[in-house]
């Protein structure tokens, strides 16, 4: 296993490139695997496409439908919680890695510039003074007043996941970080 993280290619069933970098990112963040599996990109281009009424509208465009790109260290051994192959080839929408027989092969310095892929910081971007398992009060939208304990936050997306108490039972709720709060009567 090598300790420096390298860019490699993953096939995705159509139009699952979006639902697989949000499972992989929700995976590292949950697990704190930051270091082992470092950023996962879908190259994009934008280009200006025509509506109906004939306007323009800029949008991106993915320019290798079908495959998402992932930087890290690659592990084939070690238990399945942090074996950055298993946990990446397991993810659901992900048919396998691009190379020889699936094998893994890190992209060329060259591959990745070709590619245009950026280095993005997939750390979070918002603020939130809360984390997993802390009670927390919703303060907007539909659920405004109640309390739950924080399940899962996503740092990528800007979510959190919260469960709270609602006619009997437990139900979760994905809402915006800035819609949750710690309360001091909490």
């Amino acid at each position: 296993m090598s300790d420096t993280a390298k860019w490699y290619v993953v096939h995705t069933y159509s139009g699952y490139e979006n639902k697989v970098r949000e499972t992989i990112l929700r995976v590292v963040e949950n697990r704190g695997l930051q270091d082992v599996i470092q950023d996962v990109q879908i190259p994009t281009e934008r280009v200006l496409e025509k509506n109906e009424k004939g306007e323009e509208k800029e949008v991106d465009r993915k320019i290798f439908p079908g495959y998402v790109l992932v930087k890290m260290i690659l592990s084939e051994d070690g238990n399945n919680n942090d074996n950055s192959w298993y946990i990446v080839r397991n993810t659901r929408g992900v048919t396998g890695f691009v190379g020889p027989g699936g094998k893994a092969v890190p992209l060329s310095d060259e591959e990745v510039e070709r590619f245009g892929v950026t280095e993005t910081q997939t750390v979070s971007e918002f603020s939130y003074s809360y984390k997993v398992g802390d009670e927390v009060r919703i303060t907007a939208g539909a659920m405004a007043g109640f309390v739950g304990e924080v399940k899962a936050i996503d740092t990528v997306a800007g979510t959190v996941d919260v469960s709270v108490s609602m006619f009997g039972r437990e139900t979760l709720a994905t809402l915006d970080v800035s819609q949750v709060e710690v309360s001091a009567d909490v």
